[in-house]
């Protein structure tokens, strides 16, 4: 039980529990409000009533994920200036700037425009609320980017000068588009809208299964195979940049996340582990499952690149082994899973079995999609693990060692506000099943009024 008199690890474990859970919120929120967009837009295009009442439907969701996922984010932004200070204070001339960047140019955006699109459906014309829904999804869209600009800069530093322990920014444009924000922006945002895909496709499915609106929901489970047949192998491709990145930047972490101990030799290539028992003391593999030269051509796309591995880093500066490489295993067999079921899914549409009168033949797919629900949220959890475990033993690699960048505080203090964040955010994710239960179980309203019903005077009215 050393731990619990450890400061440094239970401040990492207190953030990681923290921003594990928080994490949950937004992606679903970047993704349906991304969805809503569609439905929207679907709707003023061709006037069909049922993407409005999907549209009110999906929009419940959006707002309940969006509540929790606001309460749960705060306590992150103080963690900032009470457990990781000396971090806060040596990178605020960048770091706090860019969350700053998040909180005005983006949360409020997204805030702002959020009244208008829950409210004002027969307030505000069609094409103000269209225009509002977009606000809102934009400005989810653009927490993620500056989210991740934050987080790949602490992967891949760039644009900064350290000066008596403060790092001070000499080019911003070099530190927002530093080496891994392209990918990792891309590689997140992607993530977002594979998540979000799963649970409409996964609540549709649910409606399908049970013959409930077995016409309406076909239209939201259609658009979501329509779209998953393009995201999902889009994640493999960003994958493969990602990996080019780490190979350049950060090669001790890739080494890691493929338990790749020794560099190959001048003319042989690396071969890549699809499973192992890595064993740190022994600095080896106590067995593995191994493809020749498949890591050399996954990195390198050369079967004799180099791949460097990890026994040329000093012992202190390699990263955990066993955690980031099962993490990144699973995440990218979820991956792999979620491509088939996708094109399953448009194979079954192509064959026209995604019909009212034919859907009730294809009960192992609408099983496959139920199933698969909650696996984007485990592929992000995995992915946050490999990149932040990976990264370690920095908070800002190369230049900043996590246990520098933590606050002085007494182990006691941070265990007790842990336990606490554990209840919270307990209660939270239960108070957000129980509605969301609630809301799935009670259906959508298909006698919805349209804008311009009720009213004659409804400001909707002049863009029915």
């Amino acid at each position: 039980m050393e731990w619990l008199s450890d400061t440094v690890f239970l401040s990492r474990l207190q953030f990681a529990f923290t921003a594990m859970f928080h994490i949950l919120w937004p992606v679903l929120t970047i993704g349906l409000s991304l969805f809503l967009v569609l439905l929207e837009a679907l709707w003023i295009k061709t006037g069909d009533h049922d993407y409005y009442r999907h549209a009110r439907f999906w929009w419940k969701l959006l707002l309940l994920n969006f509540g929790v996922g606001v309460v749960s984010g705060i306590p992150l932004e103080f963690a900032f200036g009470m457990n990781w200070a000396p971090f806060a204070t040596a990178t605020g001339d960048f770091f706090g700037n860019i969350l700053g960047f998040e909180a005005a140019m983006a949360f409020m955006l997204e805030a702002g425009f959020l009244g208008i699109a829950v409210f004002g459906w027969h307030k505000v014309p069609r094409a103000v609320h269209f225009l509002a829904t977009c606000m809102v999804a934009l400005g989810a869209s653009l927490s993620a980017v500056w989210i991740m600009v934050a987080n790949a800069w602490m992967q891949t530093p760039a644009g900064v000068l350290e000066r008596d322990g403060e790092f001070i920014v000499q080019s911003y444009a070099a530190a927002i588009f530093n080496p891994a924000m392209p990918s990792s922006v891309a590689h997140m945002w992607i993530a977002c809208l594979e998540t979000s895909l799963l649970v409409i496709g996964g609540v549709s499915a649910w409606y399908l299964l049970r013959g409930r609106e077995s016409a309406f929901f076909l239209k939201s489970f259609r658009l979501v195979v329509i779209v998953a047949a393009v995201v999902m192998p889009l994640q493999l491709l960003i994958g493969d940049e990602a990996g080019r990145v780490l190979a350049e930047h950060q090669p001790a972490k890739l080494a890691a996340i493929e338990a790749h101990w020794e560099t190959n030799r001048p003319g042989q290539g690396a071969p890549w582990a699809v499973l192992a028992w890595p064993d740190v003391a022994a600095q080896d593999n106590r067995w593995a499952l191994e493809i020749p030269d498949a890591l050399s051509l996954l990195i390198t796309h050369s079967r004799s690149g180099r791949v460097q591995g990890l026994k040329d880093f000093p012992v202190d500066e390699r990263p955990p082994v066993g955690l980031t490489f099962y993490s990144f295993r699973l995440m990218v067999l979820i991956g792999v899973g979620l491509i088939a079921l996708a094109w399953w899914s448009l194979w079954c549409f192509w064959r026209g079995d995604l019909r009212p009168e034919r859907i009730g033949r294809r009960r192992w797919l609408l099983r496959s999609w139920l199933l698969a629900l909650p696996l984007g949220y485990v592929a992000v959890e995995m992915g946050w693990i490999t990149r932040e475990v990976g990264r370690q033993p920095w908070v800002i690699y190369g230049l900043m060692r996590t246990s520098e960048g933590a606050s002085a505080l007494p182990p006691a203090s941070v265990a007790t506000t842990l336990a606490v964040y554990v209840l919270v955010y307990g209660l939270l994710a239960v108070v957000f099943l129980v509605f969301a239960r609630r809301l799935i179980l009670k259906g959508p309203n298909l006698q919805e009024p349209l804008p311009g019903e009720n009213s004659g005077q409804d400001a909707g009215t002049a863009y029915g």
